[in-house]
């Protein structure tokens, strides 16, 4: 906004006065990005100087400047291989996807060796492919994020009453939770360089400045035209710039943030120029290293970016995906013609999950791409074993309505374990010389026993969703083999034990049971007890057979008793028994999950100070409490059914990313999280925990209430109704923010990907050696009951993708129109 008086006078000399102004405006992203990430190696890693020229490497996945991931230690390497996947969701818009290699010394101290940044406009360059990244050198003055909005204006000008209000930047990085930035704005030219700055402004990343700077341009005194005119060599010579700072008490000085320089050229002839521009790295920033001694990243990024029509634009595609449970056959229906046509089961199964649970139809749907699978199965031993359609999306399944299942089950035994660090290793050859075998088998019997124990002990809490799904399997089975009288048990225990609880103890960090990867002892540990419970959990009939090391299988010697496989027989029938299992009071508090996080005071007392203050908090599966360091008295309890609601807080608020907050009865507690990621994480586990509350909301106010009103709704009683719905619900023990139009937008990107195969399957279907002669090889990969139905289906799944695809170019061809180069 801007309000300038501006006075014309008789002066000796003539003077132009350059204004600037750094606006502030609220970005809202109608979309979200998704990123898989498979971080397979780095290789030619510079030594370490010393006689151990070998490293302990781990890698870091960044948004910006955000950790989102860490990937495990690789100790004694110069060529680490990690082969990790990593998927996230983000939230927010970025323009980097940073990777860093660090290395941790004997004190346990990491230092930076190099990294890898890919700009968000070049992330579909590398999607999908195996690319090899030659490692940058890192520099403080090189890691800047955020945008800055410019505004630039020439004018003759005698006085200085001139008021300009909003003069902002946004995105800028939290630095440990907070950032406290000014600007320092500087007038550059052959001979001179005036630098002005504003005043700083505490813990915010959007900061909003009050100033007003002027910079006087005096024209040349042998200038004699009464006319005047701006030589344009003159206005070419001078440049402005613009530097972010975060104000710091540290003896090493204030952090650079970015900086921008624009040449006084762009102001044209109109004398004005407003602009988004990207914050920059200081010039000569970086250090001088050889690139090429720094080593090499091998990634394989997956990366979309979703962008979402009014849900009316989805209703034919939609109509047809949520029918396939009722298609006959199954096989013909266009969510099985989806897995079909995939590269691979995983990228149909995420969208496909996520949609029918939104819609309460997961349990038809998979009950019956399950009994497909299952009258086409030969061998009870091979049931569900293979990477099909209905493997993948029971794992999905699991991993959504589960997750809060696992919190509950595994993490207090996971964090002991990884706490305690005991030994625990059995094999001989890998036995230090200070440790004692039988001690260590000792050990591990008993974890082994505790989670053994925990699982099976276990059934009266899992989900129902889960429940209902292993009831379909257990009857498809039972019906399929009648002779074997274990394929009941055996078609659950397949995805229960085999793909839910041993690979959460495998790799804890995957299933959000704990935030890092354990260090290399505890991670052998959670593999010897992992192996240990998949087979318990298996069944089967020769024990030592599943194991090709001889001291596993003297191991288990000590679990070759009867009482284990009844414990497992008792939990499989409570888990695949049809009907609904009411959630059961635990008595014992449990802890889900705890860290450092910023919040607002609650404001209890009438004048009490409502500051920002840094706390540690910690969730049960009885109350909510914050303290103000770890193991402290807790300074505020919150029981778990005074949790009505818990959600996002809009950005204008308090100009702060990742805030959320937790609807009480009376008020609401504000939090800002480290990260989106968190942030997310924290919600998301907030949300499930109080999720059968009586006195949950309906509605909420997305802001704060301030200054005698809410922000949103404008509302000043500060006990109004909300304005806007919660986040929906669902049904079945499982509370999930999923936006049904942006899954089946996903499925049409998949289609409109594959729709030279979709084309190849419709070929199949009409071919007449489909209906009475040999199948073609290059249709063999195709699973076909019914061509004729098949072929129906196919052909109403092009008409709508095709009608989607017109849009879709409408869509850009529009917004290309309307872009304006530095435009929000």
């Amino acid at each position: 906004m801007r309000n300038n008086n501006t006075t014309h006078t008789a002066a000796s000399s003539q003077c132009y006065a350059v204004s600037v102004t750094l606006h502030y405006t609220i970005l809202w992203v109608p979309r979200v990005d998704g990123n898989t990430i498979r971080n397979s190696e780095a290789k030619n890693i510079p030594p370490y100087p010393g006689p151990n020229r070998m490293r302990d490497c781990y890698c870091t996945v960044n948004l910006d400047q955000e950790e989102v991931f860490r990937t495990k230690i690789v100790e004694k390497s110069l060529c680490p291989f990690y082969g990790e996947d990593f998927y996230c969701e983000i939230p927010r818009s970025f323009r980097h996807l940073s990777f860093y290699i660090f290395d941790r010394d004997v004190f346990r101290r990491d230092s930076s060796i190099g990294k890898v940044a890919v700009k968000k406009e070049d992330l579909q360059k590398y999607h999908g492919k195996d690319t090899w990244f030659q490692l940058q050198p890192v520099s403080a003055d090189s890691e800047v994020q955020g945008k800055v909005h410019l505004e630039l204006r020439l004018s003759e000008v005698i006085t200085d009453s001139g008021v300009i209000n909003h003069k902002l930047c946004q995105g800028l990085p939290i630095v440990n939770g907070q950032c406290d930035p000014y600007a320092a704005v500087s007038l550059l030219g052959p001979s001179r360089s005036e630098a002005k700055k504003t005043k700083v402004k505490r813990k915010t990343n959007n900061p909003q400045y009050e100033e007003v700077f002027y910079f006087e341009v005096t024209r040349p005194l042998s200038h004699t035209k009464r006319q005047f005119d701006v030589e344009e060599e003159d206005v070419d010579k001078l440049a402005l710039r613009v530097d972010l700072w975060n104000a710091s008490n540290l003896k090493f000085g204030d952090e650079f943030l970015g900086g921008v320089r624009v040449p006084l050229r762009v102001l044209g002839q109109a004398g004005v120029h407003d602009a988004w521009y990207f914050l920059q790295p200081r010039e000569n920033g970086g250090k001088s290293v050889k690139v090429e001694e720094l080593g090499s990243l091998r990634l394989n990024i997956v990366y979309t970016e979703d962008h979402v029509f009014p849900s009316e634009h989805y209703t034919p595609l939609r109509d047809l995906l949520l029918h396939s449970a009722n298609v006959e056959p199954v096989s013909a229906s266009t969510a099985h013609v989806l897995g079909e046509v995939c590269r691979e089961k995983q990228e149909a199964a995420i969208p496909l999950v996520r949609l029918f649970l939104h819609y309460g139809k997961i349990v038809p749907f998979i009950s019956a791409i399950a009994h497909a699978e299952v009258n086409r199965t030969q061998d009870p031993n091979t049931i569900f074993r293979g990477n099909s359609l209905t493997s993948k999306c029971i794992d999905e399944t699991m991993k959504l309505a589960g997750m809060h299942y696992l919190q509950v089950t595994l993490k207090p035994i996971i964090d002991e374990i990884c706490t305690e660090h005991k030994s625990c290793e059995i094999d001989p050859v890998k036995l230090k010389e200070s440790e004692n075998l039988d001690t260590n088998r000792e050990n591990l019997r008993h974890y082994v026993d505790r989670i053994f124990n925990v699982i099976t002990t276990s059934g009266v809490r899992c989900p129902t969703v889960m429940c209902d799904i292993f009831f379909s399997l257990r009857e498809s089975a039972a019906t399929r083999f009648q002779v074997d009288q274990d394929v009941r048990y055996t078609a659950v225990s397949s995805f229960i034990f085999l793909r839910f609880f041993a690979p959460a103890i495998l790799s804890p960090n995957l299933f959000h049971l704990r935030p890092h990867h354990p260090d290399p002892a505890t991670s052998r540990t959670l593999t010897l007890i992992s192996k240990t419970i998949q087979t318990l959990g298996s069944l089967a009939k020769s024990k030592s057979a599943n194991f090709k090391e001889s001291y596993m299988a003297a191991f288990y010697d000590y679990f070759n008793e009867q009482k284990y496989a009844d414990a497992v027989k008792n939990f499989l029938d409570l888990i695949s028994t049809s009907g609904k299992w009411d959630q059961k009071s635990i008595e014992t508090p449990i802890m889900l999950k705890e860290g450092f996080m910023i919040k607002r005071a609650q404001g209890r007392n009438r004048f009490g100070m409502k500051n920002f203050k840094k706390r540690w908090f910690r969730l049960t599966n009885h109350e909510f409490t914050y303290h103000k360091t770890k193991g402290e008295c807790a300074l505020c309890s919150i029981p778990i059914e005074n949790i009505l609601a818990v959600e996002r807080l809009e950005e204008e608020s308090f100009k702060m990313k990742n805030m959320f907050q937790v609807i009480q009865p009376e008020r609401a507690l504000y939090i800002q999280a480290n990260n989106c990621v968190e942030a997310r994480d924290w919600i998301d586990i907030l949300t499930k925990v109080s999720q059968c509350n009586r006195k949950r909301l309906s509605t909420y106010h997305p802001s704060a209430y301030l200054n005698g009103h809410w922000l949103c709704c404008k509302l000043s009683a500060d006990t109004a109704p909300g304005c806007t719905p919660c986040t929906g619900g669902l049904p079945a023990n499982i509370q999930l923010d999923v936006d049904g139009d942006r899954e089946t937008e996903r499925i049409y990107s998949l289609f409109s990907t594959y729709m030279t195969k979709l084309i190849k399957m419709q070929e199949a279907c009409g071919s007449k050696s489909v209906y009475d002669g040999p199948e073609q090889e290059e249709y063999s990969s195709f699973v076909i009951d019914d061509p004729q139905e098949t072929y129906k289906i196919l052909k109403q799944i092009v008409s709508a993708v095709q009608t989607l695809e017109q849009q879709h170019t409408k869509y850009k061809r529009d917004k290309f129109k309307k872009t304006k180069i530095g435009s929000q």
